[in-house]
């Protein structure tokens, strides 16, 4: 796809139709330096580990030739103009969610989460072992930018609330902050969805800005201090099964790069995003525990509210097809969920439950 003519033609062009200057990178003495911006203020849990990790590795593996300079939320731009300032050659690069961008076109989101979508070992398999990397790339090129997964957050939690969620009903004229897709199918039931960055949510709750949230997981909804303004939890929630966390490269600044120094944001990428996975696997259950001990009241969702946010999920990526990038990943992913569940439902399954009536653990 031409992304001239896309930007011509496309709404969701945005600003990035309007980029003229491209990103330059800093070279001194045959190194390397690219300006990161992120959507995560410096430190927050989990998040910014991937962060971390990434940029690390990214200058280990260089011996120093290539640096990976990262800013805060709102050190350079705003958490959210991350992507702005990448397209239009403020910033080198981001790291961050890419289904923020969803407002640019709502096929970003499948490179976060979507939905009743992929877990998180399903989008392993759909990005390494499949199509999944050459979709986002070809989506990229519109925007001119080169992304690829560079973090995990395993399975989100349903969310925090100030009152029981007894069925979808409570839904309606809740100020809920959700992104991405997930938030679209929270609208449809009549929420007040509000895309809020991490860093600002906390203040939300306790203002009332908000009425409940979702975060990412016990771990680092605890960090945040969700629980000192919501009592009830959810661990499980419909909207991101298994979200990946991006790192995005100005693709003029990428293509400039030598090819040792592009696989090495490549190779860093994979190994963060595994490696960030662990990270809050390991971390989720101790967490877990100590807010039930903490008082945290601990629910899950009644099958008809689970019914709900499949119907609603159902309507907002239907309305999409008509676009033909968003139909061709949406039928990549389906494809790839349908045959690795095939055999992980048959094998992974089966032995997890039987494992739990056997030994009990």
């Amino acid at each position: 796809m031409d992304r001239r003519s896309f930007l011509k033609t496309s709404a969701l062009g945005g600003s990035a139709a309007a980029a003229t200057t491209l990103a330059a990178p800093a070279i001194a003495q045959g190194n390397t330096t690219l300006t990161m911006v992120t959507t995560w203020p410096r430190g927050l849990a989990g998040v910014w580990d991937s962060v971390e990790r990434f940029t690390n590795n990214v200058n280990t593996m260089s011996g120093g030739s290539l640096t990976i300079d990262p800013k805060g939320a709102g050190e350079l731009v705003g958490a959210l103009e991350s992507f702005d300032a990448v397209t239009s050659g403020q910033a080198d690069m981001y790291h961050g969610a890419d289904y923020y961008w969803v407002g640019q076109h709502p096929a970003w989101a499948f490179f976060t989460a979507v939905p009743f979508g992929m877990t998180a070992p399903e989008m392993m398999v759909w990005y390494y072992a499949q199509d999944g990397m050459a979709l986002h790339h070809e989506l990229g090129e519109v925007f001119g930018i080169k992304g690829f997964i560079a973090g995990q957050t395993a399975a989100q939690g349903g969310g925090w609330y100030r009152n029981e969620i007894k069925s979808a009903e409570d839904f309606k004229g809740l100020k809920f902050r959700m992104p991405g897709l997930g938030g679209k199918a929270l609208a449809e039931l009549g929420a007040s969805v509000q895309n809020i960055p991490g860093g600002e949510i906390y203040q939300a709750l306790s203002t009332g800005a908000l009425d409940g949230t979702e975060w990412i997981g016990p771990w680092s909804d605890e960090k945040l201090g969700l629980q000192e303004v919501c009592d009830h939890y959810y661990p499980a929630g419909f909207h991101e099964p298994g979200a990946a966390l991006s790192v995005g490269c100005n693709l003029d600044v990428f293509n400039g790069l030598s090819a040792e120094h592009q696989e090495i944001i490549k190779v860093a990428a994979a190994d963060a995003h595994q490696h960030n996975y662990a990270v809050f696997i390991a971390n989720n259950g101790p967490a877990l525990q100590r807010l039930k001990d903490g008082g945290t009241q601990i629910h899950q969702f009644s099958d008809d509210v689970w019914d709900a946010f499949g119907a609603a999920s159902k309507a907002v990526l239907d309305s999409s097809m008509d676009d033909e990038l968003f139909a061709k990943i949406r039928n990549s992913v389906d494809k790839s969920m349908a045959a690795t569940a095939g055999w992980v439902s048959q094998s992974d399954g089966t032995y997890t439950a039987q494992r739990a009536r056997v030994t009990g653990a």
